[in-house]
């Protein structure tokens, strides 16, 4: 039977930061990107009302801003060479982070099966974002629900990799897990923990796991 590995984008493939806060930076705007991220991991705020405040906040973003983000962000070690092995093994891998839609789905072109994040407008934005789109922890167990019946596996054969509280439904649903440079929420919950920079070693003891 196949496997289908799950990756958290921030804090996990993202070392140290999140999407969110690589795209503010390309405006100026890093501080304020800063506050929200630790508005919504401390539980002030929820994903629709994070959602629609980073959507103000990116007024003046552009197609070349999310490019310059994703191209200088910083990316643990061999993603690309990891799901590689993992595709040839004949696995899947999918990215499923509650970042914008339009920054993870740039994972694809990387080797990503599939990626999902929550739903924003296209870049330059001309039209709101619709709150409802916005993703949270109990969404991610939705996705990888859907991501299995699409190819053919179950929750049995599945792996997930996060770092943070928005993980710990996948979790606590799947029988291997892997912390990355995890915070206190994983605490307990997870299969494995790894502390570092390179996605190899996160992906070697999950393998421990079969």
């Amino acid at each position: 039977m196949a496997r289908l590995h799950l990756f958290d984008l921030d804090g996990t493939l993202l070392h140290g930061t999140s999407a969110p806060v690589e795209i503010s930076r390309q405006l100026g705007l890093e501080a304020e990107a800063v506050a929200l991220d630790q508005a919504i991991s401390s539980g002030l705020i929820e994903p629709p009302e994070y959602a629609t405040r980073v959507h103000t906040l990116w007024a003046d973003l552009t197609d070349a801003h999310v490019t310059a983000a994703f191209e200088g962000a910083p990316w643990l070690a061999r993603i690309r060479e990891v799901w590689g092995e993992i595709r040839s093994n004949g696995d899947y891998c999918a990215v499923v982070s509650l970042s914008p839609s339009f920054f993870v789905e740039r994972l694809i072109d990387w080797g990503a099966h599939a990626a999902h994040g929550s739903r924003f407008p296209a870049v330059p934005f001309t039209e709101p974002v619709d709150p409802a789109g916005a993703l949270n922890a109990a969404a991610k167990v939705v996705i990888a629900d859907r991501l299995c019946k699409e190819f053919g596996v179950t929750r049995a054969d599945c792996v997930a990799y996060g770092d943070s509280s928005s993980d710990r439904d996948l979790f606590g649903v799947v029988p291997v897990s892997v912390a990355v440079n995890a915070d206190s929420h994983l605490a307990g919950l997870a299969t494995h923990s790894y502390a570092g920079k390179d996605l190899w070693g996160a992906y070697e003891l999950a393998c421990r796991s079969w």
